[in-house]
């Protein structure tokens, strides 16, 4: 029974291990004209650059959360203050925003002009992989 419960919490621990080291992958059509580097990306996540549609994920999620620490330098309360800020002054509204990993690839997918983030594990051949974060 001792070595039951070890050997589960050994599973559990590699199992937690590994979710929590998904890769996030930067999409777009692949018809898209532009080819953004991490910079661009970042720019346009936070609206400074309109050359793509971003398409964001409604709720904060461990994917989100990496792609925007990551990308834009930004974290949850900061991302918030940040678009306070631009809607606030009139200047920005955020990004459309979409419930889920399937439903990013589903709108990048049918959109040349879209640009979103998804976990790794759900792209498929309906969209380009720009880049990952590890």
């Amino acid at each position: 029974m001792n070595r039951l419960i070890r050997t589960l919490s050994v599973t559990a621990l590699f199992s937690s291990a590994f979710s929590a080291t998904a890769e996030v992958a930067i999409i777009v059509n692949p018809g898209a004209a532009k080819s953004p580097s991490q910079a661009e990306v970042a720019n346009i996540f936070l609206v400074k650059d309109k050359s793509l549609s971003g398409i964001d994920q409604k709720d904060w999620n461990p994917i989100k959360d990496k792609f925007y620490s990551t990308i834009t330098n930004k974290n949850e309360a900061q991302l918030k203050s940040y678009w306070s800020g631009l809607v606030f002054t009139g200047k920005g509204q955020p990004l459309p925003s979409v419930v889920d990993d399937a439903a990013v690839v589903a709108k990048v997918a049918s959109d040349a002009g879209a640009i979103g983030y998804v976990d790794s594990a759900a792209v498929n051949d309906s969209v380009k992989v720009l880049f990952t974060v590890p």
